[in-house]
């Protein structure tokens, strides 16, 4: 099984770089770290960094030309197109490629959100559990929005 990505221009080949990381391309990354791992073969192209791939690529060119950036991703499974304008979900990925997609007991789908992330950051950042939405984990002294930074805070968040 080949699977080729087709990406809009991104700062790096797989979009998971940078300050702000978009989480559909996180998951995206992941899934296809996950395909790979079931013996899939996996290109990816970026319009940024490799233009020449869309222009060789017939059906890339047609759906750019028709649909503009909006077609990106494309996605081709063994030369097949299967997705355009989004990036399928793992479920997708494993049925293009006839692999199974594993089913974690129930038992293993909760997670300790304290053991996850250690005991540092739980003295620099307070108790998790105990802080409401509005967490003050930068600065103790003052609260802020969860996602925020107060002015001069320690970069702990």
């Amino acid at each position: 099984m080949q699977i080729e990505v087709f990406d809009p221009a991104m700062c790096c080949s797989t979009g998971v770089c940078g300050p702000s990381v978009d989480p559909a391309l996180a998951k995206f990354a992941a899934d296809l770290d996950w395909l790979t791992s079931t013996g899939a073969t996996v290109r990816r192209f970026n319009l940024g960094q490799e233009p020449v791939a869309f222009a060789e690529n017939e059906q890339v060119r047609a759906l750019l030309t028709e649909k503009g950036e909006a077609a990106l991703p494309v996605i081709f499974a063994d030369g097949e197109l299967r997705a355009t304008g989004r990036f399928p979900v793992r479920g997708e990925l494993a049925a293009w490629a006839s692999a199974e997609v594993p089913v974690l007991p129930a038992d293993q789908l909760s997670v300790n959100v304290k053991e996850l992330i250690g005991s540092t950051t739980n003295e620099v950042c307070g108790e998790l559990a105990s802080e409401p939405p509005t967490a003050s984990c930068c600065a103790p002294s003052e609260s802020v929005a969860l996602g925020a930074k107060p002015t001069g805070a320690p970069s702990c968040c």
